[in-house]
């Protein structure tokens, strides 16, 4: 299947507030920003209502609104559509069914192939935006067996974590302007941490999957260091761009 010229991939955003938009920095390598992280240009609809504190905790309310943007961004042609935040898996099945074009909201829809890709042997270590809100039900692992293999760590804690918190706060709470956007190094350097805690806890550690929307500006660097595969959401989109193209 042939792409036309102005082919292009959308995103579905959580919301960031009034000036999310404006002043933005030059995306870094690896930002879903970026056309060359997908070989295509990317365009972007927010979901309104879509904080990251209501889609972490999986408002049932917000599918309709997902729903709908994805059909605002069916729209606009792009060729496939994914979302820049890992937890909105939960509106995966709704979003699929509602659009014509492939969709893949989250990395974590790579999870149960990954367990096929990556030796028995080994475990996958799952790094996530918060591990105290990456639940079960987001794995979509229900096989026992498979589960145990499955190792979650988290950036809570970490100053790219507590940068989010505030904006949360301080837009969302307190109506007041979003922060500015943390420096790809602070996400690489939280990214590196936790992923050392991780494998220093478990040895085993096969592979990495990155949940957050904002990691995969570490994957290469922890690709260098950890020496392990290293999964992403570019990935996955990369995936769906392929299976139309």
């Amino acid at each position: 299947m042939s792409t036309k010229p102005d082919a292009s991939i959308g995103i579905l955003c959580l919301e960031r507030g009034p000036s999310a938009d404006t002043e933005l920095p030059p995306p870094a390598p690896g930002s879903l920003r970026r056309a060359d992280t997908f070989g295509l240009p990317v365009i972007f609809e927010t979901a309104e209502g879509a904080w990251g504190e209501n889609v972490a905790r999986g408002d049932p309310s917000l599918e309709l609104s997902y729903v709908a943007a994805a059909r605002r961004l069916e729209a606009r042609g792009p060729i496939a559509i994914s979302s820049n935040c890992g937890f909105t898996v939960r509106y995966q099945d709704a979003v699929s069914a509602a659009v014509d074009v492939p969709v893949g909201m989250s990395s974590l829809l790579l999870l149960p192939t990954l367990l096929r890709i990556v030796n028995t042997s080994k475990k996958i270590a799952v790094l996530t935006f918060d591990s105290r809100i990456c639940r079960e039900d987001l794995l979509g692992i229900s096989n026992p067996r498979e589960r145990v293999r499955i190792v979650i760590g988290g950036a809570e804690g970490g100053e790219y974590w507590r940068n989010e918190k505030m904006h949360i706060e301080k837009v969302h709470k307190e109506k007041m302007p979003p922060p500015p956007r943390p420096p790809p190094e602070l996400i690489i350097s939280d990214v590196l941490a936790c992923a050392r805690r991780v494998r220093c806890e478990h040895p085993e550690i096969g592979a990495f999957l990155l949940e957050c929307a904002s990691f995969p500006l570490a994957s290469s660097e922890l690709r260098r260091r950890e020496k392990l595969p290293v999964y992403d959401l570019t990935d996955l989109g990369r995936m769906l761009i392929a299976s139309v193209r």
